[in-house]
């Protein structure tokens, strides 16, 4: 797909300028050099070119901005500046409807539709004038993708701005008819729903290796077993979640350090992910609309290597969680070998050393050195980096080694991948932990994902699907089941992907300002911890490991507190959903008709 679309997008691009630089009074006589709506969609080729910058469009990283939605979230902090300054307004919550991220994802998932819209008029005018069975076959697909497209555009519209309610735009603009008025949430999501069935009905549930990374009916399902999981319909969602499961071929790989770097893209895990390279459009400056690479709005913001700034670090509890992720012993991936044939066991998960950096992983390269903590600034409070959207395993110093110069990544983003709806389906089956009968089977689908990085078991020992493995010896109910789910198992295994799901999360399950209070009230400090390089000599990383301790305690230092300002900030009528950007209130007459 890489090489189609990329071969492409330049002629995209210029349609639509064109079609965008129309007058009326130039539409008396067609020009026959130029491009226009009535001269171009005639042929499979056009479609497929007009596919190619619907694709382009929800590859934009602005459709999710996701160091945005990691801040205000209880998963990160997140600023260019070091602990203790924080002046992110989205951390801080005192983002508004000017605020620039609003605008950004706001325009960037209208322009997607924008793009959708014109493919889907196009083939509903042009079905049945091909002229052979295989080009109408195709068309219908294409329909099918576009549809799919704009169906998860405004999924991630309805989950994330104005409670639901805004604009239906299903038309391409004629010059005559351009703006409309919100639409109530449920509306919005019948509209995207009958997207998404008419995806999930004609998209193939698999494409070949020139095709691989467009959409399928998995991914279709999938986001509609994730919009009844939203709303509290749990017997829907189990539905369709076990449709992913079963009925499409997926399944975990057997590494999950596999979902996070360009190794093993498009794997057999991955159910909706956007393709990026950096093989193609290196001419490019570094923020020209028509790379095909991932720039800022991802890899930049994440990474903990030398020479590089940071927009977005794990939050102290999150870090915490990941040292305290406990590995599974009689697991023998977790036994490490040295060149003597000594044995000894991983300090952390491989879930964790797959997901962050920290000081102390010695087991884990990053970064071009065989030690995590030698590679990365960790002093001054920085105490773990995320692994994931970066590129430390490539044996680079630094990002910026891979496109001198300019801020590029080839790193496919993992909208959707099956250990997610695994444990979506734990939710949905145990309901939201109200139903005790739910629990067993709920525990089944966590302990697949748990057992995939070799920690510890959930559930009473000789129990479950793996009684030979360590279980936590634990007895849950649905309701402590409930709680592991929302506050471990969900962020250990997917902080920092999606499309903002965590605030979805944190919303719908009613906790977010409580969470933020919750945690506003723990208190830490950094212990030192020192590093032995390659060469032997010996290196202090100054306050690198963080650690709780008591309201009260002579250790805390109130440098390293967090989510103060959230917790008085926060407030669920504001901050629950990004409002309507000003600028769709100030160009739109008919926004609020």
């Amino acid at each position: 797909m890489r090489r189609i679309f990329n071969i492409k997008i330049a002629l995209i691009l210029t349609l639509f300028l064109s079609l965008l630089g129309c007058k009326d009074e130039f539409l008396e006589e067609t020009n026959p050099n130029n491009l226009s709506t009535g001269s171009f969609w005639k042929s499979i080729l056009d479609l497929e070119q007009g596919l190619v910058a619907a694709y382009k469009g929800m590859a934009s990283p602005h459709n999710v901005h996701l160091v945005n939605e990691l801040s205000r979230s209880d998963l990160a902090w997140s600023s260019g500046w070091q602990r203790p300054n924080n002046n992110n307004e989205y951390y801080l919550q005192t983002f508004n409807n000017a605020s620039n991220a609003v605008g950004q994802k706001f325009a960037a998932l209208y322009r997607t539709i924008f793009r959708a819209n014109q493919v889907i008029v196009a083939v509903e005018d042009l079905t049945g004038t091909f002229g052979n069975e295989e080009e109408e076959e195709r068309a219908s697909v294409i329909l099918a993708e576009a549809r799919f497209i704009r169906g998860y555009s405004y999924f991630i519209l309805h989950n994330s701005f104005n409670g639901g309610a805004v604009p239906i735009l299903d038309f391409v603009p004629n010059g005559e008819t351009y703006y409309n008025s919100i639409s109530p949430e449920n509306e919005v999501r019948a509209f995207y729903l009958t997207d998404l069935e008419f995806a999930a009905e004609n998209l193939p549930t698999s494409w070949n290796d020139i095709h691989k990374g467009r959409v399928t009916a998995g991914a279709a399902v999938a986001l509609i077993g994730q919009s009844h999981l939203y709303v509290g319909n749990y017997d829907e969602a189990a539905t369709y979640f076990k449709r992913v499961i079963e009925d499409f071929g997926y399944s975990l790989t057997p590494d999950i350090g596999s979902n996070f770097t360009t190794r093993d893209e498009l794997n057999e895990e991955s159910i909706l992910e956007l393709v990026y390279s950096t093989d193609f459009k290196n001419e490019l400056n570094a923020w020209d609309a028509r790379d095909v690479a991932s720039t800022s709005g991802y890899q930049k913001l994440f990474t903990g290597a030398p020479g590089q700034w940071f927009g977005a670090v794990c939050a102290n509890w999150l870090i915490l969680e990941y040292r305290n992720d406990t590995p599974d012993y009689s697991d023998p991936r977790n036994i490490i070998r040295d060149e003597n044939g000594a044995e000894r066991f991983r300090k952390f998960s491989l879930r964790t050393s797959a997901s962050v950096a920290l000081v102390d992983d010695d087991d884990t390269e990053y970064y071009g050195s065989p030690r995590t903590g030698q590679a990365a600034n960790f002093n001054v409070k920085m105490t773990a980096f995320w692994r994931k959207h970066t590129n430390w395993d490539l044996g680079f110093e630094k990002e910026e080694d891979i496109s001198p110069g300019k801020v590029r990544s080839g790193i496919n983003e993992r909208l959707i991948r099956l250990a997610e709806i695994y444990l979506q389906y734990a939710e949905a089956v145990i309901k939201g932990g109200t139903d005790e009968s739910g629990v067993e089977e709920a525990l089944l689908y966590i302990n697949k994902v748990r057992r995939r990085s070799a920690v510890q078991l959930l559930g009473p020992n000789g129990s479950g699907e793996f009684p030979g493995n360590d279980h936590d010896n634990a007895n849950y109910t649905a309701q402590t089941l409930m709680e592991h789910l929302m506050y471990k198992e969900y962020p250990l295994e997917l902080s920092a992907e999606g499309d903002g799901n965590r605030n979805i999360d944190l919303r719908r399950w009613g906790v977010k300002a409580e969470r933020f209070r919750e945690l506003a009230s723990r208190r830490y400090y950094g212990e030192h911890y020192e590093i032995t390089k390659v060469d032997g000599t010996k290196e202090t990383k100054w306050e690198s490991i963080v650690t709780e301790v008591p309201l009260g305690d002579p250790l805390v230092n109130d440098a390293w507190n967090e989510f103060q300002e959230a917790s008085v900030n926060y407030n669920d009528a504001v901050h629950a959903y990004w409002p309507i950007s000003n600028v769709e209130e100030l160009t739109n007459p008919e926004l609020y008709n």
